[in-house]
């Protein structure tokens, strides 16, 4: 029995990246989701379709899966799950927004048949964002089914005025559905990029919701911003050129690449070649005065480009694994001296590149937090892909930011290590690209723009989304870096009312851990500001506990900008504003609360507890052996959410890649019936130290239900599955 406490908490490694899911490998993972729709009643009108996967943790894998009802995708309705290597689902994350299993004020079903074709879709799309666009990519049309939605009031909540609402005192709702056609079109006009999505009603043609999609804002180089740094080139004969072959495979170039638009118009950049030089020295690190493109002054913008891309790439694998945009270490490559003076530098996703214009309100608009920013809308892209409207798109926004400044941080420290460097990064948006040397943005302050808010109100999806970022950013800044209790401070908020009224950060490299495991493994592309709060306290709580002073930070980081309660910071047990619905869930109590086969409960040697002396050791025998645990729980309707968590260290003698003994966790009803399964561990998942699993239980809000722990191990090779830290919080 192994008794290494694991890996630092919170270091987790990826898995190499992997190819697109086979045919075979979606339809078996539709299968076991419809098996599970089904045990709980589900009819066969709902399914699900497999939209991407990408890899997680070793021996885990990503897919998103979209939902579906008659054969026809419900917008912004989808599962984002996590399987094992066995392909067994280890947990899931839900946005669910189908007919007929949310709550609706509409209960005629929908009429499935369009009275417009696809083609008349795109016309009325055309026709509203740039009648004399020229498209830069062919547009499309999906007929899919459109939640139309309200924001209501939670009962509690019901006579609080408007003016003192909290995030979590309403929730989006789905009044009803339309038949509609998502439009997708990506022109340009008179120098100006139109990339719009548009929801064209199926039946009447009108336009039912409408969205900017355009996200914007070693050799040696000299670079404008940073002086002297090394590049990665490669050399063709005698010529050296701007290929970056060690990152990423494949792409348009075959690996990293900057390419010189030489002032091809922004109505349809051409990308260009790739940068060549006669030697391996590049740059002046000055900004572009407007001649060559090619010379050591033209080559200035290329470098920065590059030392940004670079640093970009280093950041996500060498601290989270993450390889590329996509997780799959597919490359990429970003144009510069995109026109002339043009004042824009835009990712996009139908090229999976990044375009720099050269600047005339500002510098040239390669800094690094830029670039950063850019590329990590490649990020949100290949896996949440939240829309780009209201307070999902201002996540999105708020992801970019928060990438370019840990990006920042990271190269300004030298790019080495696998660790987010404490400092270097200075909270602000495209400092350095602005010649009134105000920012774009302030992160931890963003109401100093004049725009942004600083906190969460019932009016922030109505705002541009990179407005509504702001509270998420200084969110963000309060995780890593703490508040002050200073009322006078810009880092002060006035929703900090436990103790201590100044909140302790935990720094950047843990920050951006937690943000980014929400992101890629729980977001959705709806996940509005409550539901990111409740995804990434359940991330912080996966990587370190659930009741660790990360945990803790979360909670109080969101409340600073009026996401739920602030709490005290000595925590308690950690809930402050839950409810702790499992009794003796660390088994420090022995027995009391559960059923079972309770003589697994005890403190033996050779396995330490996750917290405390107990814990509950099921298995170990190396014989057939079967054992269960569990305990009733009463989750109240008037829940906002319901999260079940435990720590589980798994440890087998069977090193085969084949299950052959199981812990399968289950909800079940009042008669036993399983309601649904949440989980299936094996010796497949054997590993050092505990590891924090947790599921949403909101489904079963105002239901007595059993969470049931059953362990069957086979007659040969022996494995352990030692439980502990149960707990399901009710908020």
């Amino acid at each position: 029995m192994a008794t290494s406490a694991g890996a630092q908490p919170g270091i987790q490694l990826m898995a190499a990246p992997i190819a697109p899911p086979s045919q075979q490998e979606s339809a078996g993972l539709v299968s076991k989701l419809t098996a599970l729709e089904r045990s709980r009643g589900i009819p066969a009108d709902y399914s699900f379709r497999i939209s991407g996967q990408h890899p997680g943790v070793v021996g885990q894998k990503i897919t998103r899966a979209q939902h579906t009802f008659k054969g026809l995708r419900v917008f912004g309705s989808e599962s984002v799950v996590v399987t094992n290597s066995a392909g067994e689902i280890v947990s899931s994350s839900v946005s669910d927004r189908r007919p007929g299993l949310v709550p609706s004020a509409a209960a005629t079903p929908v009429d499935m048949t369009p009275a417009l074709t696809s083609e008349q879709a795109i016309d009325v799309a055309v026709r509203s964002v740039s009648p004399r666009g020229v498209h830069r990519w062919t547009p499309s049309a999906e007929l899919l089914l459109y939640p139309i939605m309200k924001t209501v009031r939670v009962a509690s909540a019901a006579g609080k005025p408007e003016a003192e609402l909290n995030a979590l005192d309403v929730q989006e709702v789905v009044e009803r559905h339309e038949l509609a056609y998502y439009v997708q079109t990506r022109m340009a006009q008179d120098g100006k990029p139109y990339y719009y999505d548009t929801v064209v009603n199926a039946k009447t043609g009108a336009i039912i919701a409408q969205w900017q999609a355009l996200q914007t804002a070693i050799g040696q180089g000299k670079s404008q911003y940073n002086g002297v740094v090394p590049i990665s080139t490669s050399q063709s004969g005698a010529m050296f050129q701007m290929l970056d072959a060690t990152r990423g495979t494949g792409g348009k170039f075959g690996g990293m690449a900057i390419t010189n638009a030489n002032h091809s118009s922004s109505n349809n950049p051409n990308p260009g070649s790739v940068y060549t030089n006669s030697t391996n020295d590049w740059g002046d690190g000055l900004q572009y005065t407007g001649g060559s493109t090619t010379d050591a002054n033209g080559q200035t913008a290329a470098v920065n480009a590059l030392w940004g891309l670079m640093n970009t790439y280093d950041t996500n694998k060498n601290v989270l694994g993450w390889q590329s945009l996509d997780g799959n270490n597919t490359s990429t490559y970003i144009a510069v001296h995109v026109d002339k003076d043009y004042d824009n530098a835009f990712y996009d996703d139908s090229c999976r590149c990044m375009y720099i214009g050269d600047g005339s309100f500002f510098y040239s608009l390669g800094s690094i937090d830029v670039i950063g920013h850019e590329m990590s809308h490649g990020v949100t892209a290949a896996t949440a892909d939240l829309v780009y409207a209201g307070e999902s798109g201002g996540l999105n926004e708020s992801n970019s930011d928060i990438g370019g400044d840990m990006v920042e941080a990271y190269a300004r420290a030298g790019g080495t290590g696998n660790v987010v460097p404490a400092t270097g990064n200075d909270w602000m948006t495209g400092k350095e690209i602005s010649k009134s040397g105000e920012p774009l943005r302030w992160m931890y302050k963003p109401s100093k723009d004049g725009s942004s808010p600083d906190a969460w109100n019932s009016s922030l999806k109505n705002l541009d989304v990179h407005y509504s970022s702001g509270p998420n950013n200084r969110m963000f800044y309060f995780l890593s870096q703490g508040s002050n209790a200073d009322p006078a401070s810009d880092y002060y908020s006035k929703y900090l009312v436990k103790q201590p009224a100044a909140m302790s950060g935990i720094g950047n490299d843990k920050a951006y851990r937690i943000w980014f495991k929400a992101l890629t493994t729980k977001f959705t592309s709806s996940t509005n500001y409550a539901d990111a709060r409740n995804k990434v306290l359940a991330s912080a709580q996966e990587l370190y506990g659930a009741n660790s002073k990360e945990a803790i930070a979360v909670k109080r980081a969101y409340a600073a900008i009026n996401v739920g309660a602030d709490i005290d910071e000595s925590g308690g047990d950690g809930g402050g504003d839950a409810t702790e619905l499992v009794v003796n869930g660390g088994f420090e109590d022995g027995t009391s609360g559960w059923r079972g086969t309770t003589s697994t409960i005890g403190s033996l040697p050779g396995q330490p507890a996750h917290e405390g002396t107990r814990f509950a050791w099921m298995g170990g025998k190396g014989r057939k052996t079967t054992q269960t645990l569990s305990q009733a729980v009463t989750i109240p309707a008037e829940a906002a959410s319901a999260e079940l968590s435990f720590a589980l260290h798994v440890d087998s003698a069977d090193t085969t890649d084949t299950a052959h003994d199981t812990l399968t966790v289950t909800v079940r009803g009042s008669l036993g019936r399983v309601l649904r399964t949440l989980s299936t561990y094996s010796n497949v998942d054997a590993a050092d130290g505990y590891k924090i699993r947790s599921f949403d239980l909101s489904e079963f809000k105002g239901r007595q239900v059993t969470l049931h722990f059953a362990m069957r191990e086979n007659a040969s090779l022996k494995t352990s599955f030692v439980l502990d830290k149960v707990s399901l919080l009710a908020k």
